[in-house]
Protein backbone atom coordinates (compact mmCIF):
# COMPACT_ATOMS: atom_id res chain seq x y z
CA UNK A 1 0.00 0.00 0.00
CA UNK A 2 3.03 2.60 1.08
CA UNK A 3 4.57 1.89 -2.18
CA UNK A 4 1.93 2.52 -4.13
CA UNK A 5 1.35 5.65 -2.34
CA UNK A 6 4.70 6.40 -2.72
CA UNK A 7 4.90 6.07 -6.84
CA UNK A 8 1.87 8.20 -6.55
CA UNK A 9 3.69 10.91 -4.81
CA UNK A 10 6.02 10.71 -6.85
CA UNK A 11 4.17 10.78 -10.48
CA UNK A 12 2.55 14.05 -8.47
CA UNK A 13 5.55 15.78 -7.29
CA UNK A 14 6.98 15.91 -10.91
CA UNK A 15 4.29 17.66 -11.98
CA UNK A 16 4.55 19.97 -9.39
CA UNK A 17 8.71 20.37 -9.89
CA UNK A 18 7.90 21.16 -13.14
CA UNK A 19 5.39 24.28 -12.04
CA UNK A 20 7.91 24.65 -9.09
CA UNK A 21 10.53 24.89 -11.88
CA UNK A 22 9.47 27.93 -13.25
CA UNK A 23 8.40 29.84 -10.52
CA UNK A 24 12.16 29.91 -9.41
CA UNK A 25 13.96 30.58 -12.04
CA UNK A 26 11.68 33.84 -12.34
CA UNK A 27 12.74 34.41 -8.56
CA UNK A 28 16.21 33.42 -9.20
CA UNK A 29 16.48 35.82 -12.09
CA UNK A 30 14.47 39.24 -10.73
CA UNK A 31 14.04 38.90 -7.26
CA UNK A 32 10.26 38.72 -7.48
CA UNK A 33 7.58 36.23 -6.40
CA UNK A 34 5.21 35.37 -9.15
CA UNK A 35 1.91 35.10 -7.37
CA UNK A 36 0.17 34.65 -10.80
CA UNK A 37 2.17 31.64 -12.02
CA UNK A 38 -0.78 29.47 -11.02
CA UNK A 39 -3.16 31.66 -13.18
CA UNK A 40 -0.65 30.76 -15.96
CA UNK A 41 -1.40 27.13 -15.34
CA UNK A 42 -4.73 27.73 -15.80
CA UNK A 43 -4.29 29.84 -19.22
CA UNK A 44 -2.58 26.88 -20.21
CA UNK A 45 -4.91 24.43 -19.52
CA UNK A 46 -7.64 26.34 -21.25
CA UNK A 47 -5.15 26.62 -24.20
CA UNK A 48 -4.89 22.81 -24.44
CA UNK A 49 -8.38 22.11 -23.61
CA UNK A 50 -9.53 24.54 -27.06
CA UNK A 51 -6.57 23.03 -28.92
CA UNK A 52 -8.12 19.52 -28.22
CA UNK A 53 -11.61 20.50 -29.03
CA UNK A 54 -11.19 22.39 -32.21
CA UNK A 55 -7.99 20.96 -33.60
CA UNK A 56 -8.55 17.22 -32.20
CA UNK A 57 -4.59 17.95 -30.41
CA UNK A 58 -4.29 15.50 -27.51
CA UNK A 59 -3.18 18.09 -24.68
CA UNK A 60 0.10 15.88 -23.90
CA UNK A 61 0.65 16.35 -27.82
CA UNK A 62 0.46 19.51 -27.84
CA UNK A 63 2.30 21.21 -24.47
CA UNK A 64 5.27 22.03 -26.67
CA UNK A 65 3.14 24.44 -28.69
CA UNK A 66 1.38 25.13 -25.09
CA UNK A 67 4.16 25.63 -23.83
CA UNK A 68 5.90 28.23 -26.99
CA UNK A 69 2.50 30.34 -26.35
CA UNK A 70 3.02 30.71 -23.04
CA UNK A 71 6.56 31.63 -23.58
CA UNK A 72 5.67 34.55 -25.85
CA UNK A 73 2.54 35.80 -23.38
CA UNK A 74 5.30 35.34 -20.74
CA UNK A 75 7.83 37.79 -22.30
CA UNK A 76 4.83 40.30 -23.39
CA UNK A 77 3.54 39.76 -19.82
CA UNK A 78 7.48 41.26 -18.66
CA UNK A 79 7.73 44.20 -20.89
CA UNK A 80 4.19 45.22 -20.18
CA UNK A 81 3.96 45.12 -16.86
CA UNK A 82 6.51 43.27 -14.61
CA UNK A 83 9.57 45.41 -16.36
CA UNK A 84 7.97 48.36 -15.35
CA UNK A 85 7.95 47.96 -11.99
CA UNK A 86 11.35 46.07 -11.44
CA UNK A 87 12.98 48.56 -9.57
CA UNK A 88 9.99 49.78 -7.90
CA UNK A 89 9.14 49.10 -4.12
CA UNK A 90 9.22 45.60 -2.66
CA UNK A 91 4.78 46.30 -2.09
CA UNK A 92 4.51 46.81 -5.98
CA UNK A 93 6.37 43.97 -6.99
CA UNK A 94 4.91 41.46 -4.26
CA UNK A 95 0.92 43.30 -5.25
CA UNK A 96 1.57 43.61 -9.07
CA UNK A 97 1.64 39.77 -9.59
CA UNK A 98 -1.25 38.95 -7.13
CA UNK A 99 -2.99 41.59 -9.21
CA UNK A 100 -2.38 39.92 -12.12
CA UNK A 101 -3.63 36.03 -11.07
CA UNK A 102 -6.87 38.10 -10.05
CA UNK A 103 -7.34 39.03 -13.48
CA UNK A 104 -6.84 36.39 -15.15
CA UNK A 105 -8.93 33.96 -13.16
CA UNK A 106 -11.68 36.75 -13.49
CA UNK A 107 -10.98 37.23 -17.50
CA UNK A 108 -11.04 33.24 -17.46
CA UNK A 109 -14.32 33.71 -15.99
CA UNK A 110 -16.05 35.54 -17.67
CA UNK A 111 -14.71 34.16 -21.20
CA UNK A 112 -15.65 30.80 -20.24
CA UNK A 113 -17.86 30.61 -17.52
CA UNK A 114 -16.73 28.99 -13.92
CA UNK A 115 -17.55 25.47 -15.22
CA UNK A 116 -15.60 22.49 -15.44
CA UNK A 117 -14.30 21.58 -18.11
CA UNK A 118 -12.69 18.27 -19.29
CA UNK A 119 -10.58 16.94 -22.23
CA UNK A 120 -12.81 13.67 -23.47
CA UNK A 121 -10.96 10.66 -25.40
CA UNK A 122 -7.41 11.45 -24.57
CA UNK A 123 -4.88 9.62 -26.35
CA UNK A 124 -3.17 8.47 -23.15
CA UNK A 125 -5.71 6.52 -20.75
CA UNK A 126 -6.20 3.58 -18.89
CA UNK A 127 -3.83 1.73 -16.00
CA UNK A 128 -0.88 -0.25 -16.03
CA UNK A 129 0.43 -2.93 -13.78
CA UNK A 130 4.09 -2.12 -12.99
CA UNK A 131 4.98 -5.13 -10.40
CA UNK A 132 2.77 -4.68 -7.34
CA UNK A 133 1.52 -1.26 -7.95
CA UNK A 134 -1.03 0.21 -10.86
CA UNK A 135 -0.16 3.52 -12.53
CA UNK A 136 -2.66 5.80 -14.39
CA UNK A 137 -1.43 6.05 -17.85
CA UNK A 138 -1.92 9.95 -18.33
CA UNK A 139 -0.13 10.52 -14.66
CA UNK A 140 2.50 8.64 -15.90
CA UNK A 141 2.81 10.40 -19.29
CA UNK A 142 2.32 13.94 -17.78
CA UNK A 143 5.27 12.73 -15.03
CA UNK A 144 7.64 11.34 -17.52
CA UNK A 145 6.81 14.80 -19.73
CA UNK A 146 7.36 17.05 -16.72
CA UNK A 147 10.76 15.18 -16.16
CA UNK A 148 11.88 15.77 -19.77
CA UNK A 149 11.30 19.47 -19.81
CA UNK A 150 12.58 20.18 -16.20
CA UNK A 151 15.95 18.45 -17.80
CA UNK A 152 15.48 20.06 -20.85
CA UNK A 153 15.90 23.82 -18.75
CA UNK A 154 18.34 22.27 -16.30
CA UNK A 155 20.43 22.10 -19.40
CA UNK A 156 19.42 25.47 -21.04
CA UNK A 157 20.53 27.55 -17.75
CA UNK A 158 23.48 25.36 -16.79
CA UNK A 159 25.33 24.50 -20.39
CA UNK A 160 24.11 26.91 -22.64
CA UNK A 161 25.83 30.62 -23.03
CA UNK A 162 21.94 32.76 -22.72
CA UNK A 163 21.53 30.10 -19.70
CA UNK A 164 24.80 31.07 -18.29
CA UNK A 165 24.07 34.59 -19.00
CA UNK A 166 20.90 34.27 -16.72
CA UNK A 167 22.67 32.64 -13.62
CA UNK A 168 25.10 35.75 -13.61
CA UNK A 169 22.36 38.21 -13.82
CA UNK A 170 20.88 36.13 -10.63
CA UNK A 171 24.15 35.95 -8.83
CA UNK A 172 25.17 39.81 -9.50
CA UNK A 173 23.06 42.53 -11.35
CA UNK A 174 25.50 45.07 -11.04
CA UNK A 175 28.89 43.15 -12.68
CA UNK A 176 26.81 40.85 -15.27
CA UNK A 177 25.63 45.00 -16.05
CA UNK A 178 29.07 45.57 -16.43
CA UNK A 179 29.85 42.70 -18.77
CA UNK A 180 27.88 44.09 -21.36
CA UNK A 181 24.89 41.34 -20.62
CA UNK A 182 21.89 42.73 -21.66
CA UNK A 183 19.97 42.47 -18.39
CA UNK A 184 16.08 43.83 -19.63
CA UNK A 185 16.21 41.27 -22.55
CA UNK A 186 17.30 38.56 -20.74
CA UNK A 187 15.24 38.92 -17.68
CA UNK A 188 12.22 38.61 -20.26
CA UNK A 189 13.83 35.48 -21.71
CA UNK A 190 13.47 33.93 -18.10
CA UNK A 191 10.09 35.29 -17.42
CA UNK A 192 9.17 33.70 -21.01
CA UNK A 193 11.47 30.27 -19.54
CA UNK A 194 8.74 30.47 -16.43
CA UNK A 195 5.87 30.56 -18.23
CA UNK A 196 6.65 27.65 -20.93
CA UNK A 197 7.54 25.56 -17.42
CA UNK A 198 3.68 26.75 -16.42
CA UNK A 199 2.67 26.53 -20.40
CA UNK A 200 3.67 22.99 -20.29
CA UNK A 201 2.85 21.83 -16.88
CA UNK A 202 -0.92 22.98 -17.69
CA UNK A 203 -0.97 20.99 -20.67
CA UNK A 204 0.34 17.84 -18.81
CA UNK A 205 -2.19 18.49 -16.70
CA UNK A 206 -4.84 18.80 -18.77
CA UNK A 207 -4.91 15.21 -20.01
CA UNK A 208 -7.01 13.97 -16.58
CA UNK A 209 -7.45 17.37 -14.46
CA UNK A 210 -10.58 19.01 -14.14
CA UNK A 211 -10.23 22.74 -15.77
CA UNK A 212 -11.75 25.94 -14.17
CA UNK A 213 -10.37 29.46 -13.69
CA UNK A 214 -9.11 28.87 -10.23
CA UNK A 215 -7.69 25.66 -11.04
CA UNK A 216 -4.49 27.16 -10.83
CA UNK A 217 -4.29 28.42 -7.36
CA UNK A 218 -3.24 25.72 -5.57
CA UNK A 219 -0.61 24.72 -8.00
CA UNK A 220 0.84 27.63 -7.47
CA UNK A 221 0.67 28.00 -4.08
CA UNK A 222 2.46 24.13 -3.51
CA UNK A 223 5.14 25.30 -6.50
CA UNK A 224 6.09 28.29 -4.01
CA UNK A 225 6.20 25.92 -1.09
CA UNK A 226 8.16 23.66 -3.37
CA UNK A 227 10.09 26.64 -4.75
CA UNK A 228 10.70 27.95 -0.73
CA UNK A 229 11.92 24.22 0.67
CA UNK A 230 14.22 23.52 -2.29
CA UNK A 231 15.78 27.23 -2.13
CA UNK A 232 14.78 30.17 -3.74
CA UNK A 233 16.62 30.62 -7.21
CA UNK A 234 17.35 26.93 -7.15
CA UNK A 235 15.71 24.59 -9.94
CA UNK A 236 16.82 21.71 -9.02
CA UNK A 237 16.08 22.50 -5.46
CA UNK A 238 12.57 22.87 -6.37
CA UNK A 239 12.20 19.92 -8.02
CA UNK A 240 13.17 18.13 -5.03
CA UNK A 241 10.90 20.32 -3.16
CA UNK A 242 7.88 19.29 -5.22
CA UNK A 243 8.83 15.37 -5.32
CA UNK A 244 8.71 15.58 -1.29
CA UNK A 245 5.55 17.44 -1.26
CA UNK A 246 4.12 14.91 -3.45
CA UNK A 247 4.95 11.98 -1.55
CA UNK A 248 3.79 13.74 1.99
CA UNK A 249 0.65 15.06 0.18
CA UNK A 250 -0.35 11.18 -0.63
CA UNK A 251 1.59 9.36 1.69
CA UNK A 252 0.17 11.85 4.54
CA UNK A 253 -3.45 12.00 3.12
CA UNK A 254 -4.16 8.49 3.53
CA UNK A 255 -2.49 8.46 6.99
CA UNK A 256 -4.40 11.38 8.79
CA UNK A 257 -7.25 11.69 5.90
CA UNK A 258 -7.00 13.64 2.53
CA UNK A 259 -8.93 16.90 3.57
CA UNK A 260 -5.27 17.58 6.07
CA UNK A 261 -2.44 16.75 3.50
CA UNK A 262 -1.88 20.31 2.99
CA UNK A 263 -1.66 20.74 6.40
CA UNK A 264 0.82 17.98 6.33
CA UNK A 265 3.09 19.63 3.32
CA UNK A 266 3.06 23.17 5.23
CA UNK A 267 3.98 21.53 8.47
CA UNK A 268 6.58 19.49 6.49
CA UNK A 269 7.77 22.87 5.55
CA UNK A 270 7.73 24.70 8.50
CA UNK A 271 10.09 22.29 10.05
CA UNK A 272 12.68 22.15 6.99
CA UNK A 273 13.01 25.75 6.76
CA UNK A 274 13.57 26.09 10.55
CA UNK A 275 16.37 23.56 10.46
CA UNK A 276 18.20 25.24 7.19
CA UNK A 277 16.26 28.93 6.47
CA UNK A 278 17.31 28.89 2.79
CA UNK A 279 16.28 25.66 1.95
CA UNK A 280 18.00 22.19 1.13
CA UNK A 281 19.71 23.99 -2.19
CA UNK A 282 19.01 27.75 -1.93
CA UNK A 283 21.53 30.41 -3.96
CA UNK A 284 18.97 33.03 -5.30
CA UNK A 285 18.72 36.14 -5.84
CA UNK A 286 19.05 39.18 -2.51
Amino acid sequence: MYLQLTVGGLLLGCIYGLVAMGLSLIYGVMGIVNFAHGAFVMVAMYASFWLNRFLGLDPVLSSPLVALLMFGFGVIVYHAIIGKILEGPFLARLLVTFGLSIFLINCAQFLWSPDYRMVENPIFRGIIMLGPVFVEVPKLMASIGSLIVAGLIYWFVRKTKTGLAIQAISLDRMAASLMGIDIERLNGYAFGLGCACAGAAGGFLAEFYYIFPDVGTMFGLVALVAVALGGFGSTEGALIGAILIGIIETVGGFMIGSEFKYALVFLAYLVIVIVRPRGLLGWGAD
